[in-house]
C-alpha cells in the first residue's frame, strides 16, 4: 500500500515525528496503565506504530510484536531504528486493517479470554494531511462491549506535548479485557 490522503501529513512530518516521539521514554508514557500489560512473552499488536518507539520497547521486554503502520517513511525508518527478531512490520491502515485481518486477526478476535487491549483516542484539532476519527471513550466502551470486551480503565488527560496542550488537544486511554 502507498501513503494515501489519510496519512500524507504523517509522511510529510516523518523526520520531526522521529525526533519528537523517540525523545520520550516508552516506559514513562505507559506507566499509568502498565499494570494491565501481560507478562512476557506475549503477542502484542501495535496499530499505528509510528516511529516504532513502543513496538521496540515491547520487543525489548521479550514480547512478539506485530507493528502496523501505513506511512511508508515512518514504517521504513522505524524498522531500521528498532531492528529485532521479535518485531514484524506490516503496511496496513484503519479502519479496515485488511492486511492484519488476512493474517487471521482483528482487534477483538485476536484476544484469548483474559487478553487485553490498550488504546488511546486523540481529541481536538485534526492536523492537515491526517485522518482521525471523532469518537468518545464512552462510544468506544459501548462498541467494545458488543464484542465481548470489558472496560478496565478510562482516563482522559491533556497531551504531553506542549504544542498540543496549547491547542487543547487531549487523549483518552482505554484498556479492555476479553471476557
Amino acid at each position: 500500500m502507498s501513503d494515501s490522503a489519510s496519512n500524507v501529513g504523517y509522511a510529510a512530518e516523518a523526520d520531526s515525528l522521529f525526533v519528537r516521539y523517540e525523545s520520550r521514554d516508552a516506559a514513562s508514557i505507559h506507566a499509568p496503565w502498565a499494570r494491565f500489560f501481560p507478562k512476557s512473552p506475549a503477542r502484542i499488536l501495535d496499530i499505528g506504530a509510528g516511529t516504532g518507539r513502543d513496538a521496540g520497547w515491547f520487543a525489548s521486554l521479550g514480547h512478539s510484536v506485530l507493528a502496523v503502520e501505513p506511512t511508508d517513511p515512518l514504517r521504513r525508518g522505524a524498522a531500521k531504528l528498532h531492528p529485532a527478531p521479535e518485531l514484524t512490520w506490516l503496511d496496513d491502515r484503519l479502519p479496515g486493517l485488511e492486511e492484519t485481518r488476512a493474517r487471521g486477526a482483528n482487534v477483538a478476535s485476536l484476544l484469548a479470554p483474559g487478553g487485553r487491549i490498550a488504546m488511546r483516542l486523540r481529541h481536538g484539532e485534526v492536523p492537515e494531511g491526517r485522518r482521525m476519527f471523532n469518537v468518545t471513550g464512552a462510544e468506544t466502551i459501548a462498541l467494545a462491549a458488543k464484542h465481548g470486551l470489558r472496560n478496565l480503565m478510562q482516563d482522559r488527560a491533556e497531551s504531553i506535548q506542549a504544542e498540543n496542550r496549547a491547542k487543547q488537544n487531549e487523549w483518552t486511554t482505554l484498556v479492555f479485557e476479553k471476557t
